[in-house]
């Protein structure tokens, strides 16, 4: 053989060798590598677990409660509010939704109950039957009206002048 050896590389070793050739404009991603470097904060690994459905953040009262007393302790203090909400993960809105959220719950338990059972009764089924008895009454007074209207006819008829039958759709003639 020729004085060239041949050195026998891994296939990781390989893979290695072809990032760091430049190829491609990347950043390296070797933890270690970003750690060696002089004046880079300290980078965290990013979870690599991703959640198929994102779930809604849910807050208990008494979580809700200690923020809004937390919130209206810091706003005397310039930049508070923002820092307790980025110390939290919060948005400004939820503090504005949780304090009118309070002071419904605060008029809610202050408007005096009507005692007793609570009533099993249906507002639509009493519309109902109100519009019901109002078309049964229309009904009546429609057929009442149709009898006076034909007596007033014959009563014209016997005195010798007829009144005309009028179509109900003058429309459909032409």
């Amino acid at each position: 053989m020729s004085g060239i050896s041949l050195g026998v590389l891994s296939s990781g070793a390989l893979a290695g060798a072809e990032r760091s050739e430049g190829e491609r404009s990347e950043p390296q991603r070797s933890g270690a590598a970003a750690k060696a470097g002089a004046g880079s904060r300290p980078v965290s690994a990013p979870d690599s677990e991703v959640v198929a459905k994102a779930k809604r953040r849910t807050y208990t009262a008494e979580y809700k409660q200690r923020i809004l007393i937390e919130a209206e302790a810091a706003a005397s203090l310039p930049g508070g509010v923002g820092a307790l909400l980025r110390r939290e993960g919060l948005y400004s809105s939820l503090l504005t939704y949780w304090r009118r959220e309070r002071a419904d719950g605060i008029r809610e338990a202050l408007t005096p109950r009507k005692r007793g059972p609570k009533s099993n009764r249906n507002p639509m089924e009493e519309e109902v039957q109100k519009l019901r008895r109002q078309n049964a009454r229309l009904t009546e007074d429609l057929r009442k009206a149709h009898i006076i209207i034909d007596v007033q006819k014959k009563v014209a008829a016997l005195l010798g002048n007829p009144i005309p039958d009028t179509d109900p759709d003058p429309e459909e003639k032409s």
